[in-house]
């Protein structure tokens, strides 16, 4: 038995959803290492999920001046691994923004950014850059050491430990020492990851926090702690609570990041800018306006093309049994009037 063959309309409305949704999908996701909108095992959405349970609201900055939309006393900004050198005037809005009483947490492993930028805000902290390991206290393999050194503070709340991933060590200059490693680890300084001569075991800082004007600026010695999968690990998440908690918003600087996705900038923009966000609304209500408007001109259309198609063989059909005789350009010329005469009644309608 022949199977009904599913009509070609329907085949090509189903492959235009399926890349509408596809394109929709792309267009507010992200594939970016520490992206707030990559769900993966290498974004921070979780990051942001966490926010907003703590009751501080996600705000995504793409442009440093987006500093100037929120209050620096109720925000903690996170800074994590920038692709790109901060200006000296971008350096400036940061500084203000701690010395206002912002929070600034800047997460750092190997990249080259973020030194500078600790310099021009007026922290202490340096990143080290050579990678940290641990051999005895560690979570999978040496390159993950767990760090036990925790010390009392409203940043530290209900941590005993953090667990690092590939990260580095910092040295705190005259910054305060949250959390600090094992007395087993060491930093490889050469990378070959075995303990050699030219370098020794110990307590090592992985995070600092220092005041800067009425603001403070905490280090963490490997941004990938906040990433979805971390997160999971003993300790990480309650301390990016703890970051999060008593601040009215978490503010996500991407300006120096990947590309953010398409729709979440538009959306951003449109959230941000409520003369823009009415435009566009009244643009959707005209659109749908217009094409309700046009429908019905549209589905008559179609019933012109589409029976008389249907109609013309059944009426020569229909002349052909009743009149055998007679020649077939009559049965044409017939059959075209009767449609004509048809397509005039539909457009009078």
């Amino acid at each position: 038995m022949d199977l009904p063959r599913p009509a070609p309309k329907l085949l090509v409305a189903g492959l235009a959803l399926a890349l509408v949704v596809t394109g929709v999908w792309a267009a507010s996701t992200s594939a970016g290492a520490f992206d707030a909108y990559n769900r993966g095992w290498e974004g921070t959405s979780e990051l942001r999920d966490e926010a907003e349970a703590a009751g501080a609201s996600p705000f995504v900055a793409t442009d440093v001046a987006e500093y100037a939309d929120v209050t620096p006393g109720e925000t903690v900004a996170f800074v994590l691994s920038p692709d790109e050198r901060y200006t000296d005037a971008e350096a400036v809005r940061l500084r203000e923004f701690v010395r206002s009483g912002g929070t600034l947490v800047i997460a750092e492993d190997y990249g080259t950014h973020s030194n500078p930028l600790l310099e021009r805000v007026g922290a202490s902290t340096r990143v080290d850059g050579a990678p940290v390991r641990d051999e005895r206290n560690y979570y999978g393999s040496p390159d993950l050491p767990v760090a036990p050194g925790v010390a009392e503070s409203n940043l530290t709340e209900g941590v005993d430990r953090l667990t690092l991933n590939h990260g580095t060590v910092l040295d705190p200059g005259g910054a305060r020492v949250l959390v600090e490693t094992s007395p087993f680890a060491y930093a490889d300084e050469n990378g070959n990851a075995a303990l050699d001569d030219a370098e020794s075991l110990g307590r090592s800082p992985v995070v600092t926090a220092e005041t800067v004007g009425d603001g403070r600026v905490v280090v963490v010695s490997d941004p990938s702690l906040f990433i979805n999968e971390m997160l999971e690990l003993d300790g990480n998440r309650g301390f990016a609570r703890a970051l999060l908690s008593g601040h009215a918003t978490a503010l996500f600087d991407f300006s120096h990041a990947g590309p953010t996705p398409p729709l979440v900038r538009a959306t951003l923009t449109l959230q941000r800018n409520p003369l823009a966000l009415v435009a566009t609304g009244f643009a959707l209500v005209g659109a749908v306006l217009l094409a309700s408007a046009r429908l019905p001109a549209v589905r008559s259309r179609g019933r012109a093309n589409d029976l008389p198609r249907a109609s013309r063989e059944r009426l020569r059909r229909g002349l052909r049994r009743r009149h055998p005789d007679w020649d077939p350009e009559r049965v044409d010329g017939l059959i075209a009037g009767t449609i004509n005469e048809g397509k005039q009644g539909w457009e009078d309608d």
